[in-house]
């Protein structure tokens, strides 16, 4: 049973992966300051953080504390696990982590659904700000990184799918509890509507 959830939920990543590159990127070149490569991170880390949003928002409060076996983290605790990474991996490129945020604590601080969102919000806007703020000529600032070497760019380009890991085990949350992706609920309105249409 495990491990058939654990290719279900590598499953709903890979394709959640391929959706979202397939997009059309709102904030490309979009956001004042933002060109070329930072634009191209920020599009993908916005588009991620609305899914985040959005699939929370479908997901019913009295389901945050499921989690799908003992040990495993809780809907509550994959969102909260998610902003925490918003705050502690853009700190790799000299983003501050706020005062007041408690990172550590984080994941474990609330069950509470609007404030879960919330924090799950406030999260994208310091990743948003964060990505805003530096400066083109960091991208290739180097840093020690698993025994080698990375740039600021390949930091950004490794957290973008590092999270989204997290939006696809969401996903595979949501569809064992029945929770349709607002966004595919969208889509297949668009395809019945198509449908009817051209039926008439």
């Amino acid at each position: 049973m495990k491990h058939s959830f654990s290719i279900f939920c590598l499953l709903v990543v890979a394709v959640s992966a391929v959706r979202v590159s397939a997009q059309v990127h709102p904030y490309r070149d979009g956001t004042p300051g933002v060109t070329g490569y930072r634009s191209e991170v920020l599009a993908i880390v916005m588009i991620q953080g609305d899914e985040f949003a959005r699939l929370a928002e479908a997901i019913p409060a009295e389901k945050y504390t499921w989690r799908p076996s003992p040990g495993v983290r809780s809907i509550a605790e994959v969102l909260l696990h998610a902003s925490a990474a918003n705050y502690n991996m853009y700190k790799l490129i000299g983003a501050k982590i706020p005062d007041g945020i408690d990172t550590k604590n984080m994941e474990q601080s609330t069950t509470d659904k609007v404030k879960v969102i919330a924090t799950l919000k406030e999260s994208y806007a310091h990743a948003r700000q964060a990505i805003t703020d530096m400066p083109d000529a960091d991208l290739e600032k180097t840093m020690d990184w698993s025994g080698g070497k990375i740039t600021e760019r390949g930091v950004l380009l490794f957290i973008a799918p590092h999270i989204a890991e997290h939006l696809g085990q969401l996903i595979a949350y949501a569809r064992v509890l029945g929770v349709v992706p607002p966004w595919t609920a969208d889509e297949e309105k668009r395809q019945a509507e198509k449908k009817d249409s051209s039926a008439k």
